[in-house]
């Protein structure tokens, strides 16, 4: 059988103060703060994780919140924006909601043939809820989609279609822009790849209000494995496998230029503390343990609100 990508798995980006990107996820979205954990690179920096009640593959956003970030510009070879999935009959509360609370957003527009509406995040990153036929409970049921901004989007389009499995759903032309759909088969949660080409072509910039990587899923750890063999053939050399503590990864360039990362569904968000009480302290990968006094009176304190 021929070994395919599922779906996204999470998405990461560059925030700047944590306090106003926990309001933002948890208050304003509804999410759940999964992990409180530190940059693994960087341990005086939070690397703050959000969700469903599970902290579900496919649902997971994350950040790197930095006080003093200097913002982004969002631009060809990066990924510019991520989507979350509204089931139908939850679309029209969430503009009732966000009206009532004086959230300004833009639309809704139409987009192969679903609504979509864009929020911005603390930060400016644009934030899309996307209508959709499913019957979930949650008035968010984790990820559509993201789209990738690219100057040549046919070079990644060959990527996920020719190795990871995606078939095309889609094209529209809107002025001075095209966007092509690909979606993995199976109908998992973050199937959708959205790839833009616009006229104008702003010069990206990473920082503040832009996303690091995207991160597909390998259902276990002998699926990563032999998805490094499969690139490899396909002439893209990925990192050795790098244990994040809550999953394995393996990270490549895509040939647009985004950061594609290759990420296991286990262990999980359950690994070192126990779900129902998942996000409400700082958990730390071993080699941290021996200095965690030190990296609490760094770490900027972070309220939820109940």
């Amino acid at each position: 059988m021929t070994q395919t990508i599922p779906g996204i798995h999470h998405v990461t980006a560059i925030s700047g103060p944590a306090q106003a990107n926990v309001d933002f996820y948890t208050a304003t979205l509804g999410q759940r703060l999964v992990k409180r954990t530190v940059n693994f690179d960087a341990p005086d920096t939070w690397h703050l994780y959000y969700g469903d009640r599970a902290g579900s593959p496919g649902a997971i956003m994350t950040f790197f919140p930095f006080a003093d970030a200097a913002p982004g510009r969002i631009g060809p070879g990066m990924a510019s924006a991520h989507a979350y999935a509204v089931p139908a009959g939850r679309f029209d509360g969430w503009l009732d909601r966000l009206r009532a609370a004086g959230i300004a957003f833009a639309g809704p527009v139409d987009r192969f043939g679903a609504r979509v509406i864009t929020l911005r995040d603390p930060d400016g990153a644009p934030v899309e809820l996307v209508e959709t036929d499913g019957t979930a409970e949650a008035d968010l049921d984790g990820f559509h989609s993201v789209t990738l901004w690219l100057r040549d989007p046919a070079r990644t389009a060959r990527l996920l279609t020719r190795v990871f499995g995606y078939v095309e759903a889609g094209h529209e032309r809107t002025p001075g822009a095209e966007r092509l759909r690909l979606v993995a088969p199976g109908g998992a949660r973050g199937s959708v790849v959205d790839l833009l080409r616009t006229d104008v072509a702003p010069a990206a910039r990473p920082g503040a209000g832009t996303i690091h990587h995207v991160a597909f899923r390998a259902p276990g750890v002998q699926d990563q494995v032999a998805w490094q063999d499969i690139l490899a053939q396909a002439g893209h050399r990925t990192t050795p496998v790098i244990d994040r503590q809550y999953f394995n990864a393996i990270y490549f360039r895509e040939p647009g230029g985004v950061l594609f990362e290759i990420a296991t569904d286990a262990p999980g968000f359950a690994v070192d503390e126990p779900e129902q009480t998942m996000g409400t302290r700082l958990m730390l990968p071993p080699q941290y343990e021996p200095i965690r006094d030190r990296i609490e009176r760094v770490l900027p304190p972070l309220r939820v609100a109940a």
